[in-house]
């Protein structure tokens, strides 16, 4: 008999403040920065929060990009991506609270693999079913264009 994995799991991370602006962060065994840029005041040891949200993004559409061409059969080789970002500063800079700081995102996946244009289009199907990153982005308000196309 297998073993059933749970559904819902925690999550963990930890951080040090060091600094107004540097957190180190320890998640699992991984210890990395969340740092402003130097011209914000910060050290520039590691992106910004929000830099790091674009990173998570990335990150994830990767990995569910893969888990979704294997279970397809498709071969999407290595990804890159490329995301570009409408952010609205007013609420960092404390100037009004924003509903939706990420206003508009545009992610474009590049694919080196033998898959179809039509294979893509099925994986970016899947991926936008499963990405928990892009639905959070999305749920929140953000305008997520994401497109797929071969190297």
């Amino acid at each position: 008999m297998a073993l059933r994995e749970k559904t819902i799991v925690k999550l963990r991370s930890q951080g040090d403040g060091l600094s107004h602006s540097r957190m180190d962060v320890t998640i699992r065994d991984l210890t990395f920065s969340i740092d402003e840029p130097e011209v914000r005041g910060g050290t520039n040891m590691g992106p910004a929060p929000t830099e790091a949200a674009l990173a998570a993004l990335a990150g994830c559409t990767n990995v569910i990009g893969n888990k979704c061409a294997g279970k397809l059969g498709v071969d999407i080789g290595h990804l890159s991506i490329e995301i570009t970002c409408e952010f609205d500063r007013r609420g960092v800079t404390l100037e009004e609270e924003i509903d939706v700081p990420f206003v508009a995102l545009r992610q474009v996946v590049t694919s080196d693999g033998t898959a179809t244009e039509e294979d893509l289009s099925r994986v970016a199907s899947n991926v936008a079913k499963y990405c928990p990153l892009s639905k959070l982005f999305e749920q929140s308000g953000t305008a997520l264009e994401t497109i797929w196309q071969k190297a």
